[in-house]
């Protein structure tokens, strides 16, 4: 069995979709990827007009994912699409940072080894290489800036699924760094609100997390934490509500893993288990492509 994920998006604030969940008959869905591949973990924002959503592509038969893009006008008809940042190593999870006046994506590359954050460029395809944040490889990485100071919430790899129930996080005085661990890492255990889910956001004065809930299976759900405590020495949350994908598209409801949004939109994706009798040739295909060197990009 694998699982296969699906993006929409809804003309609503991230604030207002945590409190007043989502329902099918708002959410614009993008383009399915063909069999065996999916996208998953949408970031976005509006420029000039144009919606413009990062995802990641991924094909079982290649078995590394890369950030494309969409772009959506007014009226939510897709304009344009393609790639936006392919790497040898894996890539997901493509968080968006504004600051300073630049806009930087930092992207889940944890096979990298490193945390890599990626300035634009050219707007929504290309992307520079212009800091390593974290010597470590991170996982799901989201960083914001609360009460003047940069705070970036993260997993690890590890066994016994360390990377969905041990939460990390770290500090800063500038974006660039240099970021410093928290003192009471990990601050958080358990596969219910371990691994980051989405853009954190401020409702009724407090700091807000989407959280994944890892319990039954991966990404079966966002939890949304509040944030009660956060200072360089103590962490404390409260769980305060949870989003599941039923109901929201036909055949994907066994998970629900990002929630962001900026500009007035939501950005989400849900789940399918996929069971075929043709999983076994993907396989073949994917070691096939590998030995003859096929699922290396050109760059």
């Amino acid at each position: 069995m694998i699982d296969l994920w699906h993006v929409g998006f809804i003309d609503r604030s991230i604030e207002d979709v945590a409190t007043h969940a989502p329902k099918s008959d708002e959410i614009a869905w993008l383009p399915l990827m063909g069999s065996f591949r999916f996208i998953a973990d949408p970031f976005g924002m509006r420029r000039d007009g144009v919606l413009t959503i990062f995802a990641e592509a991924y094909d079982y038969r290649v078995k590394r994912g890369e950030i494309h893009y969409y772009q959506y006008d007014a009226e939510r008809n897709l304009v344009a699409q393609g790639e936006a940042l392919v790497t040898p190593f894996h890539l997901s999870y493509p968080y968006l940072i504004e600051d300073g006046g630049e806009l930087y994506m930092l992207p889940e590359a944890h096979k990298s080894g490193v945390l890599t954050l990626y300035r634009c460029t050219r707007f929504p395809d290309r992307w520079e290489p212009v800091k390593v944040l974290l010597d470590i490889p991170a996982i799901d990485a989201t960083v914001v800036k609360h009460d003047g100071q940069w705070w970036m919430f993260y997993a690890l790899p590890g066994a016994d699924g360390k990377a969905m129930r041990e939460l990390y996080i770290a500090y800063a005085d500038d974006l660039m760094g240099p970021w410093t661990p928290h003192a009471a890492n990990p601050v958080r255990t358990g596969f219910e609100t371990s691994r980051p889910g989405g853009d954190p956001f401020v409702k009724d004065g407090a700091l807000h997390l989407p959280m994944q809930d890892c319990v039954g299976t991966y990404g079966a759900a966002i939890n949304l934490l509040r944030i009660d405590t956060l200072t360089p020495e103590a962490f404390a949350a409260t769980e305060v509500g949870r989003l599941t994908a039923d109901g929201l598209l036909e055949g994907y409801a066994d998970g629900f893993h990002t929630l962001s949004g900026r500009d007035g939109v939501t950005f989400v994706d849900v789940k399918q288990i996929h069971k075929s009798a043709a999983e076994p040739f993907i396989k073949l295909q994917f070691k096939l492509r590998k030995a003859l060197g096929m699922n290396t990009p050109k760059l």
